[in-house]
């Protein structure tokens, strides 16, 4: 049996040193990690750690949110590893562990709820932002250019001035010109 770990952080900005401690501290001999947002599929560092493991290895996160984002994408991954004849343990959650009959049940069941309650999250956070516009509130990045500068900046296109002069004059690119309409 071997023990192979999987670290993952979805930005740059976050560090990988401390699930690779804990890791290294459950005994993994490889530990295959990755700065990815873990609602992406092309994970290609744990599609290399899946392909790796052979009957009896075990595939070790910290955290069961390293794994997967879903129940639907946790599942998949956890039958293709059982496919292999090799088992799943959660550091974070001992309930999370596909070598037990009872561990399987737990991680059906809990990843179920976890993904009921990303989907209320996100439901909530579109009513912010629905009231958040009801309210004038305006959303997004700040426009480059004031509507004056819009204004002006399409009647010199329309008068058939070059775009990336425009764009120059502003000190913006010229697709910022070219996508203006009145």
């Amino acid at each position: 049996m071997v023990a192979y770990g999987y670290a993952r952080v979805s930005t740059d900005g976050q560090s990988l040193a401390a699930q690779f401690a804990e890791l290294k501290a459950a005994k993994c001999t490889k530990i295959f990690q990755e700065k990815i947002s873990g609602a992406r599929s092309d994970r290609k560092q744990l599609m290399r750690l899946v392909a790796v493991l052979t009957k009896g290895d075990v595939l070790v996160v910290t955290r069961l949110d390293r794994l997967a984002r879903s129940t639907r994408d946790l599942l998949n991954l956890l039958a293709t590893i059982a496919d292999k004849g090799a088992g799943f343990r959660s550091l974070g959650d001992v309930w999370a562990d596909t070598t037990t009959a009872h561990g399987r049940l737990m991680l059906t069941v809990l990843g179920g709820l976890a993904e009921f309650e990303r989907e209320l999250i996100r439901s909530r956070t579109g009513e912010g932002r629905e009231r958040a516009k009801a309210r004038g509130v305006i959303l997004g990045r700040k426009p480059k250019l004031t509507t004056h500068q819009r204004k002006e900046a399409i009647l010199r296109r329309e008068a058939g001035e070059v775009l990336t002069d425009i764009a120059r004059s502003y000190n913006v690119s010229h697709s910022t010109i070219s996508r203006l309409r009145t």
